[in-house]
């Protein structure tokens, strides 16, 4: 198993990498501010704090790429090109959304985005995003599918029967592990035994790549590298990025004083901020100005408003169409 160093990157890849984050934070942070409306009624899993995983691997992917999300879904939407609009119709439960405001948060997609689909059973996209990777090989494509499962994810049974098909296989398919620490309130240490994630990737005959999963540029990096290998026919890959939720499992608060985790680690892990750190790269280098940040932050918050408005604004779906959408 190896670690990823960040290479240099042109500008122009070190302020997609940065406005990606930076909107995915913009948005989320908008969403748990406004979540106390009590208009957003289904649940909702935050990505604040592990914004790079999403943004440094989905910028590495074209738009005929598939992937498949989990619960915790917004960051992957968006990154991957989402449709914002369609996204937060779809928490307020409305007609225009994704899915006709059947599904709720944790069930985003886009066809035009490459959004497979986003699943809230543990582990359930790995198989999904396995099976995308076979129709590529048998369409002889050359597209790659990608999916994030957690942590808790790899104690499923579908992430090893996942792997071992794949790896037999040579599918064009990299799974992405998003270590936050956590499943729900129980810490990793107490779930598994002590040995680093990506050892599991090599049991069954799989790369797997570790980095920091703060660190976007490493992240894309890795995540470049792995999808190239996928695509020219080279097989599946695991990468583990270790990084941190900053709420609550689910939920906009913050949950420190649940006892499960100490104000102390989350402010060891807050203080390592994906977005803050880039920010601070690129002003230090003379890329991006405070006018700059504000100009760009000023045009993705009015962007926000003005979708939160277009779906507040939206009809919910009539009762007559409660037999749509269906699929049996």
């Amino acid at each position: 198993m190896s670690e990823t160093m960040a290479p240099s990157f042109l500008v122009n890849d070190q302020l997609a990498l940065f406005r990606s984050m930076l909107r995915i934070r913009l948005v989320e942070e908008a969403i748990a501010t406004r979540y106390a409306e009590q208009e957003m009624r289904c649940p909702v899993h935050l990505s604040i704090g592990q914004e790079a995983v999403a943004t440094g691997v989905c910028l590495a992917l074209r738009p005929q790429d598939q992937i498949v999300s989990t619960h915790r879904s917004h960051a992957h939407y968006l990154a991957k090109g989402g449709d914002l609009n369609a996204m937060l119709a779809e928490i307020y439960g409305k007609e225009t959304g994704c899915c006709g405001g059947r599904g709720g948060s944790m069930h985003l997609f886009d066809a035009a985005a490459g959004i497979l689909a986003s699943l809230p059973i543990v582990g359930s996209a790995i198989g999904i995003a396995t099976g995308a990777a076979l129709a590529f090989q048998q369409e002889g494509s050359d597209c790659v599918a990608v999916t994030f499962p957690g942590d808790a994810s790899v104690e499923e049974g579908i992430f090893h029967e996942s792997l071992n098909f794949a790896a037999l296989m040579s599918l064009p398919v990299v799974y992405v592990i998003e270590n936050n620490l956590y499943a729900c309130f129980t810490g990793l240490e107490q779930r598994q035994p002590h040995r680093p994630l990506g050892d599991l990737a090599l049991a069954h005959g799989l790369t797997a790549v570790t980095a920091d999963g703060n660190d976007v540029e490493a992240i894309h990096a890795a995540a470049k590298d792995a999808i190239a290998k996928a695509r020219d026919g080279g097989g599946p890959s695991v990468l583990v990025f270790n990084t941190y939720r900053w709420r609550e499992h689910c939920g906009p608060n913050y949950d420190n004083n649940v006892g499960y985790r100490s104000e102390e680690e989350f402010q060891q892990w807050k203080a390592r901020c994906p977005v803050e750190s880039l920010q601070k790269k690129l002003m230090a280098e003379g890329q991006l100005s405070d006018q700059d940040l504000a100009a760009m932050t000023a045009e993705i918050e009015a962007e926000v408003t003005a979708a939160f408005q277009a779906a507040k604004a939206a009809p919910f779906p009539l009762a007559a169409s409660a037999e749509e959408r269906v699929y049996a």
